[in-house]
């Protein structure tokens, strides 16, 4: 099974390719779609949208694994992750490939062993998980982590 996981980000999203096989897990390809600071959100969102479709292209999941929106303070922060998510989950649609969600705690838990933990302990326990050479980028980590908790828990299609 392929799995496409995605961190969704207006300024950087980022992205996470892996195969489940029947004795692990394995990479196949990472990276972050970046967007230049000061650019419109239209332009952000067109940018996520087209670059986000020429990978499902390319790799052609079987899923597509996004992380669920957490509470936060800063409403408009939440309020643009969601238009991100918005685009991601139809650029999924569009390619009718099943999409499912993970909160952050849940990825954390599956990846590190703890719901807490910090965003270097998630990079280091990727990289142990997937046997790479080098820490992937933090967005692209996350990625790769949302993709690996859908490999160990294979929730249901939530939209």
């Amino acid at each position: 099974m392929i799995i496409l996981g995605i961190d969704p980000g207006t300024r950087t999203t980022g992205y996470g390719v892996v195969e489940k096989k029947e004795r692990g897990i394995l990479n196949i390809a990472y990276g972050e779609i970046q967007v230049k600071k000061g650019e419109y959100l239209s332009i952000c969102l067109d940018k996520i949208y087209g670059q986000l479709s020429e990978i499902i292209m390319k790799y052609g999941p079987d899923v597509i694994v996004v992380e669920d929106i957490f509470y936060g303070k800063n409403v408009r922060s939440l309020i643009k992750l969601g238009q991100a998510r918005g685009v991601i989950i139809l650029a999924a649609s569009h390619s009718n490939t099943p999409i499912y969600e993970y909160t952050p705690l849940e990825v954390k838990k599956a990846v590190v062993g703890y719901g807490r933990a910090e965003k270097t302990q998630v990079q280091h326990m990727v990289r142990a998980i997937l046997s790479l050479k080098e820490t992937p980028p933090p967005d692209a980590s996350d990625a790769l982590a949302i993709a690996i908790c859908h490999a160990h828990f294979l929730k249901e299609v939530s939209v």
